[in-house]
């Protein structure tokens, strides 16, 4: 089966009008501020005149059935069938983060990718942290980020470990020349049928991987954050709508919710935005490593109002939106991205 190739003109679509709920309203008041006097409201002309094409979200990506597949922990995006969109050849930046220095966690794949190539390419340098055995999918981010004439600092390591994410921390401030942009995304998730199956092992790696850590680097960040920078941490729809497959992931992505909330009461009083991003099903290395059962892989977001699981490229405008300085004014909220199913 052959990946369908992402439409060369939707990023125009979701980089512009979605360009920050906020951005997009101030951008069409400009354009309509700007035009001739003779020609007609922007609003009055039909979307064809505008230069903007519609899409249908329904039918805009790959939907079920896909081909069966399994990975290995981690999973690399490069084995999928199709390939995750992460942007790669739809982005379009404008300049909204020009100057400012992002380290994101798990920044090799999904949605941790899908806003390494926006930042960068609206304007950021990027560290990123990744597991060594994700290298082949961070070469790929690396290059892109390059591409887009930002630097890129990749990151390799097991953030399991507390002094690795104080190092992580460390050298991504010293590469960078500082940090103002934080990104919590790495995230371990295994399908268990019963709690009697969640090992301690499993329960600890879950654990560590999906809250210690967002600790221990936060901890490690705020050293050098100051006013005007932003936390973003990854949540999941799981928080609001746990599966009874997912008990200990469910349970994380919870904590992470409410430590956004939290760190807000903290962080606010010194000039510094905490929001949460909470996916739906969405197309990443997490579903065929284990994440899902082998034989319901094939269905994957087939059971949400629209058909079809979402694609990380679809979350890059909101983590882009969030790390801006446009939603000034909101902090401590969860955004959703869910397909229509659950979430915020």
């Amino acid at each position: 089966m052959k990946p369908e190739e992402p439409d060369s003109t939707r990023r125009l679509v979701v980089g512009g009008i979605t360009t920050g709920l906020a951005g997009a309203l101030a951008s069409s008041a400009f354009a309509q501020e700007q035009a001739p006097a003779q020609q007609a409201p922007a609003q009055q002309l039909p979307p064809a005149a505008q230069g903007v094409r519609l899409i249908n979200p329904v039918t805009e990506y790959p939907r079920p059935p896909f081909p069966r597949q399994e990975q290995e922990w981690p999973g690399l995006a490069n084995k999928m069938n199709p390939r995750p969109d992460h942007g790669e050849a739809t982005y379009r930046g404008s300049g909204r983060v020009t100057g400012r220095k992002a380290l994101i966690t798990g920044g090799d794949s999904g949605m941790g990718r899908a806003a390494a190539i926006a930042f960068a390419r609206e304007g950021a340098d990027v560290a990123f942290g990744f597991l060594p055995a994700e290298q082949s999918d961070a070469d790929e981010v690396i290059q892109l980020i390059q591409e887009a004439g930002r630097k890129a600092v990749p990151l390799p390591g097991d953030i399991r470990d507390e002094n690795f994410c104080n190092q992580l921390v460390t050298d991504a401030v010293r590469e960078l020349g500082g940090l103002d942009i934080l990104v919590n995304n790495a995230a371990r998730q295994r399908s268990t049928d019963s709690i009697m199956d969640i090992s301690t092992d499993q329960l600890d790696w879950t654990f560590k991987t999906n809250l210690y850590v967002l600790f221990w680097i936060t901890k490690a960040a705020l050293q050098h954050l100051g006013p005007g920078s932003a936390i973003i941490n990854t949540t999941s729809a799981t928080a609001y709508e746990p599966p009874k497959n997912l008990v200990d992931y469910a349970v994380t992505k919870a904590g992470i919710m409410n430590f956004t909330k939290s760190m807000v009461k903290q962080l606010a009083p010194q000039g510094i935005r905490v929001n949460g991003v909470a996916p739906g099903p969405i197309w990443t290395p997490l579903q065929p490593s284990g994440g899902l059962p082998p034989d319901t892989l094939p269905q994957f977001g087939a059971d949400t109002p629209m058909g079809r699981p979402g694609q990380p490229a679809e979350l890059a405008p909101i983590y882009v939106l969030l790390a801006s300085a446009e939603p000034s004014y909101s902090t401590g909220q969860i955004f959703g991205a869910v397909g229509g199913r659950g979430g915020p």
